[in-house]
């Protein structure tokens, strides 16, 4: 390419201070920016797991409530269905009825 030695435009941690291409001209260099942005990133994906973790304990206790609402319900359907099979027998043939017409296309 024209003779040049080609030179990437962005510096590497290796290259911070001694890199001869352009955006190096500025007084201090990269490594003060550099140590800069480490710092954010790394502040920033502490923050993030931390919210991650926030996240994981509410979905945790949520879904225990969730668990234990449904085990809740089934004992008292299965309770009702057994003091009063043929109501609940006629329920779900409703149920079913209903649910045939609505999705029926006559």
């Amino acid at each position: 390419m024209n003779g040049e030695t080609s030179q990437s435009p962005f510096p590497t941690s290796g290259e911070s201070g001694s890199s001869t291409s352009s955006f190096s001209s500025g007084a201090s260099g990269f490594s003060a920016d550099s140590d800069t942005s480490d710092t954010t990133v790394r502040r920033f994906a502490q923050k993030v797991h931390e919210a991650v973790d926030t996240l994981e304990q509410k979905l945790g206790m949520g879904s225990e409530k969730v668990m234990g609402l449904q085990q809740e319900y089934g004992d008292m359907a299965r309770e009702q269905v057994r003091a009063n099979p043929l109501a609940a027998l006629g329920t779900a043939f409703a149920v079913g009825f209903i649910f045939a017409k609505l999705f029926t296309g006559r």
